[in-house]
Formats: structure tokens, sequence, C-alpha cells
């Protein structure tokens, strides 16, 4: 139905590609997804799959699965061949959009139709366009998206139209975008993010460029050669984009309005610095997950250039927040027993709201009675409502029956001049059940020892939250979403890696 708006609307416009003229209309779209449609319903499918890189098939998957009243499932196609074969037994029978590469791995699955993009691509691209036809029930699975299973294995989050639809109302003008106005989308087509992207920028009528593999030099290229004004990354795309605007002075990305980022705990040091390399960019810090149909929670750019300003200590720490929750979005903080903590006290982040889903294919849903989705994230709100993220609940060290919050030292040890990431965690100790490790990054060249990292934290927290141990490495395991592997780097350290000294 939004689709149908948009090509109503500005059938003319571009839709997906370069604005040269070579991409596809916004009515082309509408109605290659249409032929789609009736090429799903063709089958014996009860799924769309996509398990390929980003493309102008993608969105005519999207729509078309939803034309045809199908959920949409775009599965992790980095992942092993072991690993998205366990995924797609999950989601048989399914139609899959595959590559060269994943095809073999999953086309011997039971139920799995395998067809290559350019055979979904034949399919689309001429023929009659039915009817609008779908199905009006916003209770209707829309899409599947795999959590990234960073703390474990990955389990297939719900999201029906009516989460998607309340997301889109809530946060996006219709038609809100000038003729002129393109968005890069460079996160992959599994992440919410991706999603989000595209039925965001089809609401709005934005052009759509997609990046499917990111590499920082070829995303500022492509800001530059299409005129990007909207783009979305990860914390670790935008560190890599601030590494090589450093290396090549003078580049211009005056295109560029909104840079909106999210999907992990973001280093002030690189959007300080962010910041001042792209003054004329309006940064946007969108704090979501995927149970939540995408953003929650944004801090805006008025918020992002007063906090980079100030001399005031507590606005300056805004530059860490996730802002403040969306209007129709309600945020408590709340500790084991459920119940609701003051403002700065430090508990489970609870959100509520039409677009929050928080149920699970084959488990059963996580949100309470009153409609109350528990996160698993920690966090507190401050008195002016600002939300602050420090991590998983599970990553939680508890030190001699104390808790200690990951995300508060890192954050203390980030403004270190000399440290360019950080990630802390705890490891088992006889003594006190578990000691804390920082694991640093330092700066190029940098020379940093255990003991000053230590003096540096226990000048600014109480002793407790001084880390018992330092590694120095050179370069933190994240995955390609961003998201840091912190049960990869409980499993990588060793005595021998750790600074005693």
């Amino acid at each position: 139905m939004l689709l149908e708006m948009s090509a109503n609307a500005f059938g003319d416009r571009i839709a997906i590609g370069s604005r040269d003229g070579s991409g596809v209309s916004y009515r082309d779209l509408f109605e290659n997804s249409g032929r789609a449609a009736k090429f799903f319903r063709d089958g014996i499918s009860e799924r769309v799959s996509l398990i390929d890189t980003s493309s102008v098939a993608l969105p005519v998957a999207l729509f078309g699965s939803a034309w045809a009243g199908l959920p949409f499932v775009p599965l992790n196609y980095r992942l092993t061949e072991e690993e998205i074969q366990a995924l797609a037994g999950e989601i048989s029978p399914a139609t899959a959009i595959v590559n060269e590469i994943t095809r073999s791995g999953v086309e011997n699955i039971a139920g799995f139709k395998c067809v290559s993009r350019t055979e979904f691509m034949s399919t689309y691209q001429c023929g009659d366009v039915p009817d609008p036809d779908w199905e009006m029930d916003p209770e209707q699975i829309a899409i599947l998206l795999f959590t990234s299973g960073t703390t474990g294995a990955p389990k297939a989050a719900i999201l029906r139209h009516s989460h998607l639809v309340s997301y889109i109302l809530g946060s996006v003008e219709f038609m809100g975008a000038g003729e002129e106005e393109a968005t890069l989308v460079s996160v992959p087509p599994y992440h919410i993010a991706g999603m989000a992207a595209l039925c965001s920028s089809v609401y709005a009528g934005r052009r759509i460029v997609q990046l499917p593999n990111f590499d920082a030099r070829q995303w500022i290229d492509l800001v530059i050669e299409e005129q990007i004004t909207h783009a979305m990354v990860v914390p670790t795309m935008l560190s890599r984009i601030v590494e090589e605007l450093e290396k090549h002075s003078g580049v211009d990305l005056n295109s560029l309005r909104f840079l909106s980022y999210g999907g992990g705990r973001m280093p002030r040091p690189v959007i300080e610095k962010a910041l001042r390399f792209l003054p004329q960019t309006n940064f946007v810090n969108a704090y979501g997950l995927t149970e939540t149909s995408s953003t929650i929670s944004v801090l805006g750019p008025d918020d992002h250039r007063s906090a980079l300003e100030s001399k005031d200590k507590i606005i300056r720490r805004r530059l860490s927040s996730a802002g403040q929750p969306l209007p129709n979005i309600e945020v408590s903080i709340r500790d084991e027993e459920g119940k609701i903590l003051e403002s700065g006290s430090t508990g489970e982040i609870w959100v509520r709201g039409e677009q929050v889903s928080g149920e699970y294919l084959e488990h059963r849903t996580r949100v309470t009675d009153e409609g109350w989705f528990p996160t698993n994230d920690g966090g507190f709100l401050d008195p002016d409502g600002y939300l602050y993220v420090e991590g998983r609940m599970d990553d939680v060290i508890i030190r001699g029956g104390e808790n200690i919050s990951p995300g508060e030292i890192e954050e203390v040890i980030l403004l270190h001049p000399q440290i360019k990431d950080v990630a802390v965690v705890g490891i088992p100790d006889s003594d006190w059940g578990e000691i804390v490790v920082a694991v640093v990054v330092p700066s190029s060249k940098a020379k940093l020892d255990m003991l000053e990292i230590q003096e540096f934290v226990r000048g600014r927290l109480r002793s407790s939250r001084t880390p018992d141990r330092v590694a120095i490495v050179d370069e933190l395991p994240y995955n390609e979403t961003g998201k840091l592997l912190r049960r990869v780097l409980r499993d990588n350290l060793s005595s021998s890696s750790l600074d005693k000294d």
C-alpha cells in the first residue's frame, strides 16, 4: 500500500539507482513488485528469502512478497554454509533469491526453491501487472529478521505490517523528500536499518542508492558522484569514513545534509571528530532494535551541536546518549523484578508502542500483558529524559557481588587522548567471581601501560570500576553490522594477553 501511494503520487521519480536517469522509477518498482508477487504465488512457498547483497532485486522482493501475502526473510549471506543451512531449514518451504556462492549451500534443502538474481529479475520485467489484491490484514507477518546472535543462537524476530506501518507513519512525512534528495544505503538487507531505510525512503519519495559492500573510499565517492543528501551507517563504518577523510584533506561532502548512525556503541571521540569534519551535516543518533521495527529514540542535530560546543559536562555527555524517545514510544528503566527505577538509576530498558513487536518465530512473545518489551539492554534515563544505553544486560560484570556496567568504564577510557577504541569485559576469577578487564586499542604509535589506564579510570570513577587487568590489541572484534562481539573477545582472552606489569 505504501508503495502504491508513492507510485501514484510521484511515479516518474527515480526510486532506485543513479541520478543519470538509468535507475528504476517508482511506477516501475510498483509494477515489477506486482509481477514478482505473481511469481511468488505461483510456487508452493510459504516465505520469500533473499541470500544476496543489495541490488534492485531487494525492494522488488520486499514489496512483491508483501503483495503476495508472504513473509520476507533476508538471510545473512556472510554466515558459514552450515549456519545459512540451519536458518534456511527454519524458514522452509521458501523461494530464495540467491547468488552463485550462496546457492550451492541451500539448493538441496527440502522445500527450498532457489532462483538467481538474474533469473528473478527476468520474471518481473515483462508481462501483465496484477490488480492490487493484497490482503489488508495488519497482523499478517511482513518480515522475519534473524537477530545477530552475538550472545546466543539467532532467533527470527517477527515484524507484522502493523509494526512497520506504525514506525513509518510515526517518523516519516509522505512525499516529504525533494526531487533532488537521495539516500545511500550501505547496511546489508538482513539488518533492520536496511529494511527501515527502504520503507522510509519509498514513503518519502527519496531516491535510493545502494552500496552492496561497504568500503569507506567508495562510500565517499558515491556521496560526491550521486550528490547524496541522506545516509545511515553503523559506528564502525563512520570510524572508517572519518579515517579516510583524515587521509584526504579537502574532500567536500557538501551535499550530505543528514547522517544517521546506530546499531552499536559510538565512541565519543569518533563522533566529535566527525562533527568537526562535516560541520554542514546534521547528525542523528538512532537507537532501536530489530524487535522494535527500528528507531525508538533519537539524538537530533541540535543536541549534537549543543553538546559539542558546551562546556557543561552534563550537556556535553549527551553525545554519548541515544537522545530522547520518539513521541509514540514509551521508555522506562526497570530492576530485575520489573519495578520502575527513578531517573539516573541503571537497569533494563523497557519500551512500549505500536511499532514494538517483541515476538519470535517458534518462541513465546516477550511482551508483557501491559504491552512492555524488556529489551535486555541496560541503561538509564537522566532527569531531562535522555536515554543512555550501556550495553546488553548479559554483559554486566559481577565483581565481588557488585554489578558493574562495562559501558560506564568504556566511556571514561575513551576520553583518554591516546586510546582509539576499548571494550570492557568480565572474566572468571576464583576470588572475586569476575574481574574487570579493559581491552584497549591505542591510537597509532601510542605507548600505553596498565598502570596509566588504571590511574586514568580511578581518577574519574570509584575504585571498584578500575580495571583489574588491561589487554592491548590492534583491533576489537565486530560483526559486519557494527556490533561488538564480547563473547568472541572473552573467548580470545588468555592470561598471556593481559598486561600484568
